[in-house]
């Protein structure tokens, strides 16, 4: 068993897909209407186009917004990334206009940093311990 797909809930799958895949540097796999203003939208890494899918979700089920609002407001990160270096990361995401609401952060052979999605979400990204 493996994990095929994951998803974060978005304010507007438009927005979503401008700052996942041109801020953050993912690339669109899925793009398929639902609906009349829905889409199943999904991004992949470009390092692994076959490998997990991150489904911007809408966030219109009436629980998504005090699950969020809960998160956020306690600061817990909603999903987690792996970058290769924190720092540089942070740096890049930074000087793209991205809001950081931790910055790096060593914690024992891990560095973190979390960041505001600007689709209602707070997403960690974390180095890989070697």
């Amino acid at each position: 068993m493996k994990i095929h797909l994951t998803s974060v809930f978005v304010d507007d799958q438009a927005e979503a897909e401008r700052f996942y895949t041109e801020i953050l540097g993912f690339v669109k796999k899925h793009d398929v209407p639902l609906g009349e203003t829905d889409r199943w939208l999904t991004v992949v890494s470009p390092d692994e186009v076959d490998g997990t899918e991150l489904l911007l979700e809408p966030a219109g089920h009436p629980a998504v917004k005090p699950y969020r609002d809960a998160l956020v407001q306690d600061g817990i990160p909603l999903a987690q990334f792996a970058v290769a270096d924190v720092r540089a990361e942070f740096e890049r995401l930074t000087a793209l206009g991205v809001r950081f609401t931790q910055e790096p952060l060593e914690m024992g052979p891990v560095t973190t940093a979390v960041f505001d999605d600007t689709c209602g979400n707070l997403i960690q990204i974390a180095t890989k311990p070697e």
